[in-house]
């Protein structure tokens, strides 16, 4: 007999909205049963006349739940049940509801926007908000309004944003499941955070295993931190089995983590957020959680999708903890103070407003539709990130001129590939090496096979020679991938031209003996273990980075020779007539160089230069080595102080900063550097100049007002004010010239008080104040009684408030 869940309870007036209408919301959380006994029940309702497609953000939630509900019915996988991953697929003719990953789906609903034969389409965890989850929803809603307005859609989640989904969606009926409810226990350990966070997870671990019975299920960002945090473990207890749960385990693997123990033992199962949601893990009482996650953001200054460890969300670690009480009572051990829990960030940011977005725009134009705004998105996508994604299809020759897909685009979008894995497949098909390009990409989208090796090269030898499951999968896949370009395999042997093609920007080279420093074409410089064997390469072709826009380290790279670069790239190899910058003399060197992007492959002396590539040269060189090389005279100094003095009170002042100066060079030094070939040929009053110019003529009189370059003296005497002076704004000037202040001077708006350097009428220090009142009627009396006898020819009248200002001295007697 089928046990009772709480979505059974609601699960009446569900059909009911259906019958009655296409669409529906449903929340429930987790545990209540959603995921395998909404889909089947929907089977027989008499508008179910073909399929149900049950989309679930996993490959391995997509495997579990059709195995659970084809099990749920004494069937198999792949009758009336299967599922559709990109390695795995489990269906035949008979099957009438198919769990599948978001990919898969987008593939299918590409090729027959109609949908033929679909009667529902059912997305489950849609709070999840990844890319392809938000593109397949926008889509659907798009085709069932154009083509199919019977085409029932339901959302599905435990965490709803209700409000938002309910617009998107027409506002359909919201059916709400109550879950079902095990006491939850938190318990908040703290963590070092100078320490590793392996150790830690591992004595909690060892903390919930003593506390429990049953099974505990840990939390940890990464594939490197499981294997670490298992290596601190040490030995296990003797009824106690080690699983890991990740993406790049295989099936059987996988499943024995999800299954409940063998009699007489319990689990500790390491995993990465792939267990957060969609699956249930047998005989779990305990959860352990790191507090951390491992999510991809774009960095579009590098144009580079890295990997980065950030604290989980508020969600997430929620969605962890109630992985506890699932089945029974249940404890959740949290690595992070209890008062931290409000800092976490509330969600995860959706990832359409952070990703590289050509994959998506390639599709929108495939589907008919050049301006992606213009279909119901959750969250609109950025409209810089659009233009940064078309300008890339450009350069991959996926779009013409005016924004439409050539016919090399038309091949891209057909391939279920992102945009450079889909040209690189291509390309390589066209030349003969398409079994090299398949192989790539599965390496390249598929995590762990062949090892985690830097060397793809290795990787791709360990890969062709494992016979295990998952590889064969991935060697299926290549195929199908393969039979798409309508191309015949080719060789197998060249790895590194298919790498190169797909990403030719980071074709790099190496600038150092130990191998440890490569540039790249598109300028990037990148960071390699020199322990690689990869290392002693010349050329490498870069396939992942990770790390900041600057020095990221090489994850993938195969080696590539140097005459393979120049055939595969002979026609971008230009000449440029520029200069060698030499620091030392800060002068350039004119030369003539034959370049390949940013690589410079040979170069000489030239005998005819070009002056802008000359002043270029002189502005690059003041990029890369600072600005402390220019011919700054005390003028320029000055203001530059009073500038950043002033940026403190006044923020929206222009900023005269060496980082700001060095974001705008092209503004205002390269101008001067124009017909030059040495930075001290640049006048320091041309930079003065300059500085002014950036300022404005508003910018300086504001300047002047809140930040004075000179201090004018009761006896009319001009002194320079030291903004840069380490007690603050300073100003040296002799005591007599002070005779009749009253008043402390003051400058930035009168909030700071300027420090008075009083000297002798030699120009000796005498005192040093920041509260000149105080010090007439203190300290001055004595002051005064010791210089009357070395200076008798100047005043130094008891009371200097109420004297007469001067800068003369008595005449003789």
């Amino acid at each position: 007999m089928t046990t009772a869940l709480p979505i059974h309870s609601v699960l009446p007036d569900l059909l009911d909205a259906l019958r009655a209408g296409p669409r529906a919301l449903l929340v429930a959380p987790p545990g209540a049963g959603k995921t395998t006994v909404v889909p089947p029940a929907l089977l027989d309702q008499s508008w179910c006349t073909g399929q149900i497609l049950l989309l679930v953000p996993r490959r391995l939630a997509a495997r579990a739940a059709a195995e659970f509900i084809a099990r749920s019915l004494g069937q198999q996988p792949g009758e009336t049940v299967g599922y559709q991953t990109r390695l795995d697929s489990r269906v035949t003719k008979t099957t009438r509801l198919i769990a599948m990953t978001h990919g898969v789906y987008l593939s299918r609903l590409q090729a027959d926007p109609e949908l033929a034969g679909v009667s529902a389409v059912l997305f489950d965890e849609v709070h999840e908000r990844s890319l392809d989850s938000d593109l397949t929803l926008a889509l659907t809603l798009d085709a069932a309004e154009a083509l199919r307005p019977d085409l029932r859609i339901l959302a599905m989640s435990a965490t709803l944003d209700s409000e938002r989904f309910g617009a998107l969606l027409g506002q359909p009926p919201l059916i709400r499941s109550e879950g079902r409810s095990h006491p939850l226990t938190l318990v908040h350990l703290g963590r070092d955070a100078a320490a590793r966070i392996e150790p830690q997870v591992a004595a909690a671990c060892r903390r919930a295993l003593a506390d429990t019975d049953t099974s505990v299920l840990a939390f940890l960002p990464g594939v490197a931190e499981i294997e670490r945090t298992a290596d601190a473990f040490g030995a296990m207890p003797a009824d106690v089995v080690l699983h890991r749960l990740h993406g790049q385990v295989d099936p059987a693997a996988q499943r024995a983590a999800l299954a409940a123990p063998a009699p007489g033992t319990r689990k500790l199962v390491l995993a990465t957020s792939i267990a957060e949601t969609s699956v249930t893990l047998d005989h779990v009482a305990a959860v352990v959680d790191s507090g951390l996650a491992r999510r991809p953001r774009y960095d579009r200054g590098a144009g580079l999708t890295r990997l980065v460890t950030e604290r989980a969300s508020r969600a997430a670690v929620t969605q962890r903890a109630g992985r506890a009480a699932r089945q029974r009572p249940g404890t959740a051990y949290r690595l992070w103070e209890e008062a931290a829990f409000n800092a976490l960030p509330a969600h995860d940011p959706p990832e359409i407003l952070e990703a590289d977005l050509s994959s998506l725009l390639l599709t929108c134009l495939g589907w008919g539709e050049a301006d992606p705004s213009r279909l119901p998105f959750l969250d609109l996508p950025p409209a810089a990130a659009i233009a940064e994604a078309r300008h890339r299809l450009e350069a991959l020759g996926a779009i013409a001129a005016d924004g439409r897909l050539t016919d090399h685009g038309r091949a891209i979008a057909r391939l279920p590939l992102e945009p450079r894995l889909a040209h690189m497949l291509i390309e390589s098909a066209d030349r003969g090496f398409g079994q090299a390009a398949a192989d790539a990409a599965v390496l390249l989208t598929e995590r762990g096979l062949g090892g985690n090796d830097p060397d793809l090269e290795l990787r791709h030898r360990r890969w062709r020679g494992d016979r295990g499951k998952r590889a064969e999968g991935g060697r299926g896949l290549a195929k199908r991938w393969l039979r798409l370009t309508d191309a015949p395999p080719g060789r197998a042997d060249r790895l590194a031209e298919a790498v190169a093609i797909a990403f030719p920007d980071r074709l790099s080279r190496r600038r150092d003996p130990s191998g440890e420093h490569w540039q790249s074409v598109g300028g990037r410089g990148f960071r390699l273990d020199p322990a690689s064997s990869l290392a002693s390469a010349q050329w490498l072709a870069v396939a992942e980075v990770a790390g900041a826009a600057s020095g990221a380290r090489i994850l993938s790279a195969v080696a590539i020779d140097e005459a393979d670069v120049l055939a595969l790239f002979g026609d971008r190899i230009e000449t440029r007539h520029d200069g060698a910058f030499d620091p030392v003399s800060a002068s350039v060197t004119p030369t003539r160089s034959r370049r390949l992007g940013a690589i410079r492959l040979a170069s000489g002396p030239d005998p005819s230069p070009d002056p802008q590539a000359i002043a270029a040269a002189l502005v690059e060189g003041v990029a890369e080595h600072g600005l402390d090389l220019l011919p700054w005279n005390e003028e320029a100094r000055a203001l530059r102080a009073r500038a950043a003095f002033a940026a403190a009170v006044d923020p929206t002042l222009p900023d005269l900063s060496d980082r700001a100066l060095a974001d705008r060079l092209d503004e205002w030094f390269a101008p001067l550097a124009e017909g030059r070939r040495r930075l001290s040929d640049i006048g320091g009053g041309a930079l003065t100049q300059a500085l002014q110019n950036l300022l404005g003529w508003d910018g300086q009189q504001r300047l002047d007002r809140l930040v004075p370059s000179h201090f004018r003296s009761p006896a009319g005497s001009a002194h320079p004010i030291d903004y840069a002076a380490p007690g603050g704004p300073t100003v040296e000037v002799r005591a007599q010239a002070l005779f009749g202040l009253s008043t402390h001077p003051m400058v930035a708006g009168d909030q700071v008080p300027l420090t008075l350097a009083i000297t002798s009428p030699a120009g000796r220090p005498i005192q040093t104040s920041r509260d000149l009142p105080s010090f007439w009627v203190g300290s001055w009396r004595d002051v005064a009684k010791e210089m009357r006898g070395r200076y008798p020819r100047h005043p130094w009248p008891d009371d200097p408030a109420a004297a007469v200002p001067t800068l003369r001295a008595k005449p003789r007697s």
